[in-house]
């Protein structure tokens, strides 16, 4: 999500006031609510509520890794996944993905799924006009499929929480689900590794899904979290999972 991403938070990861802390920028991202598509614009072919559960039954944790491939980062975040049976989302900007298509592709291979961050990652896109907000999506979305070799991307996920009830629909009319989170790691901030640990694990009763970042900066905090946390999450009963779709 980058240095200017928000939270979104809420109970079973539905999103309610007093458990939505502000972001970066100071203002609170609040939960888009379930609405009826605009007549307007295409209609969903998926579900356009933001997605924030599994679709896996039981102790479940969906991890999901925003704002690469970044050709630094993300290879080695893919060797500690790997080694420990875990599987992600990553959310990529299009630009990333087309700069770095044999990290998209490796990506894929490795069973993980892809989610449309958009082109440039505009935390402020909820509020341009519903064309803007129609661009970055499917541009972004054309270039991480070009990059990862027509592979299916899911998910879409608005920079810093930015979702509106057009993005939603526009996403869903191309197949993919609006993602959101339930734990912060707000890891972008480098808090220490022990700190974005300390997060994940107080925040997993609120629901599975994590957000992390593979982009956006350095992240040598985020892989020595995710070192410590996967055989963590393995240890104490996880299963690692997809949110659903």
């Amino acid at each position: 999500m980058g240095a200017a991403a928000l939270t979104l938070l809420g109970v079973a990861g539905a999103g309610s006031k007093p458990s939505v802390p502000t972001g970066a920028s100071g203002t609170v991202s609040a939960p888009a609510p379930a609405s009826a598509p605009a007549p307007g614009l295409p209609s969903p072919v998926v579900d356009m509520s933001i997605s924030r559960q599994s679709e896996d039954p039981g102790k479940t944790v969906n991890l999901t890794i925003d704002d690469g491939p970044d050709p630094r980062w993300t290879p080695q975040i893919l060797d500690v996944l790997a080694k420990n049976g875990a599987k992600a989302v990553f959310c990529m900007l299009g630009p990333n993905a087309q700069a770095h298509p044999d990290l998209a592709q490796r990506i894929v291979a490795a069973g993980h799924r892809l989610c449309d961050h958009t082109v440039s990652h505009d935390t402020a896109m909820d509020h341009k006009d519903v064309a803007y907000q129609e661009k970055e999506i499917v541009d972004g979305l054309r270039m991480i499929q070009e990059a990862a070799g027509g592979a299916p991307v899911p998910y879409y996920r608005a920079p810093g929480g930015a979702f509106t009830p057009e993005s939603r629909q526009i996403a869903a009319a191309h197949g993919m689900r609006p993602l959101g989170w339930n734990a912060d790691t707000r890891d972008f901030e480098r808090p220490g590794a022990e700190k974005i640990v300390e997060t994940v694990k107080a925040q997993l009763g609120i629901g599975p899904t994590v957000l992390l970042h593979d982009g956006g900066g350095n992240r040598a905090q985020t892989l020595e979290a995710l070192e410590q946390l996967l055989p963590w999450l393995k240890d104490n009963g996880y299963t690692f999972s997809f949110p659903r779709r």
